[in-house]
């Protein structure tokens, strides 16, 4: 007896166990939510729209400036003084050093010295030469001395103009003394303290000068691309090119395309592109990585759906379509270009269709819904919805488990009766 006492309290256990896990109906008797061909799903929805949709190419690429300038000394010398901060945005022909000017102004010194020496030597012998003149008309000096004078008032001219030069040469030195930026940019580290003797073959140099506004990017577009970009550019338009950050979330800047390269990477089949961009405020960076978009056209007054309603299956794309009803149907499409968070729809749609974008993961075709409120709408999980053209299986799957689900519950609902 005992024995038998003990199988039956298993079997009422197990009983109200399985009825509390698994029941068919609710209180009110209506259809249980959640499983089964007559489940209500709740969804999220949105409605076909009539807009514009921009067509863009996509490609990576990273910041270049437009120069980048490493600053030299053109004269060996000591320097005596750094006039820029690091990092410091500085103009053109903005001094950034000063080199010890003083042997410079000596040599300066002693070319003026030689020259008014040199001036004065010439002067005497072109007297001498007037002189020398008089005298052959009057064939009272040889021919031979005449040519000597003669010759002897060019070397002068050449001693004077030779003074000229290097007085000119020791003014260029003293204005390389000062050393000025090359270009309008941000410099760099320096690479020399104060003090130390700089020389022309220096590698490092001083500092390195790098132009931010403008600014450009390179970056890459598929070679089969390249005839629609081409078609663009041969008609004189200018084609607006959008930079974007690494997550392709934030617009960093807008620019223009300025110029194509002239061959294609065998390698990877691309070419190179460069845009650029005024870089005002400076949120472009030197071999930042970006996004670029490459706008090619507006298409306009066409049909246009989110992307989250967009679902794929064996067939290609579909949405569920909600009929009035309360019930969703599959509904194959032809998408066109999309645009951020708007994808075109060129057949298959109409404008003022309601289409799921939330909750389409536990749909298919034929399933009852229900809208759920803006503010309640549940997740949605795109890429796992279910392919309708597989449910067929499923849903008789379904049914033959949700028979079992009422036999056993009523089971239990007998036992009850009988205990």
């Amino acid at each position: 007896m005992r024995k038998y006492l003990w199988i039956i309290i298993f079997c009422v256990v197990a009983s109200g166990a399985w009825y509390y896990f698994y029941p068919s109906s609710d209180d009110s008797g209506g259809k249980h939510k959640g499983s089964g061909k007559n489940s209500i799903v709740p969804v999220g929805t949105a409605t076909a729209k009539t807009g514009d949709i921009s067509v863009y190419l996509e490609g990576l690429g990273n910041i270049t400036p437009r120069s980048t300038v490493t600053v030299h000394t053109l004269i060996n010398g000591q320097l005596m003084k750094i006039l820029f901060t690091e990092g410091q945005m500085v103009k053109k022909d903005q001094m950034l050093a000063k080199i010890d000017d003083r042997p410079y102004v000596a040599l300066l010194e002693q070319a003026q010295g030689l020259l008014t020496r040199d001036q004065a030597l010439l002067a005497e012998a072109k007297i001498d030469l007037a002189r020398y003149k008089a005298l052959w008309k009057q064939d009272s000096i040889a021919k031979q001395q005449l040519d000597t004078q003669t010759s002897l008032v060019k070397q002068y001219e050449g001693a004077v103009a030779n003074d000229r030069g290097q007085i000119d040469t020791a003014k260029t030195n003293l204005i390389y003394t000062k050393i000025t930026s090359p270009a309008t940019g941000r410099v760099g580290l320096r690479q020399v303290d104060e003090g130390n003797i700089v020389h022309t073959t220096d590698t490092n140099g001083l500092v390195i000068v790098t132009e931010l506004q403008p600014i450009t990017a390179i970056f890459t577009i598929p070679e089969d691309s390249i005839p629609s970009v081409l078609k663009h550019v041969n008609g004189g338009d200018k084609l607006v090119a959008e930079a974007w950050d690494r997550d392709n979330k934030t617009k960093l800047a807008t620019g223009v395309l300025t110029a194509i390269d002239n061959q294609v990477d065998p390698a990877t089949g691309t070419v190179k592109f460069r845009a650029e961009f005024a870089n005002k405020d400076s949120s472009l960076f030197p071999s930042q990585f970006v996004n670029i978009r490459l706008k090619l056209d507006t298409l306009s007054n066409v049909v246009t759906i989110p992307t989250s309603a967009v679902q794929r299956g064996t067939n290609g794309a579909f949405v569920y379509l909600v009929k009035p009803d309360k019930t969703v149907a599959v509904q194959n499409i032809i998408l066109g270009p999309a645009d951020g968070e708007a994808v075109s729809v060129s057949k298959g749609v109409s404008v003022g269709d309601q289409l799921v974008v939330d909750g389409a993961d536990g749909l298919r075709d034929g399933a009852k819904i229900e809208i759920a409120a803006t503010d309640q709408k549940p997740a949605s999980t795109p890429d796992n919805a279910k392919d309708p053209q597989t449910d067929a299986a499923a849903e008789d799957k379904s049914s033959t488990t949700d028979k079992p689900h009422h036999h056993h519950k009523k089971h239990s609902d007998d036992g009850d009766s009988g205990k």
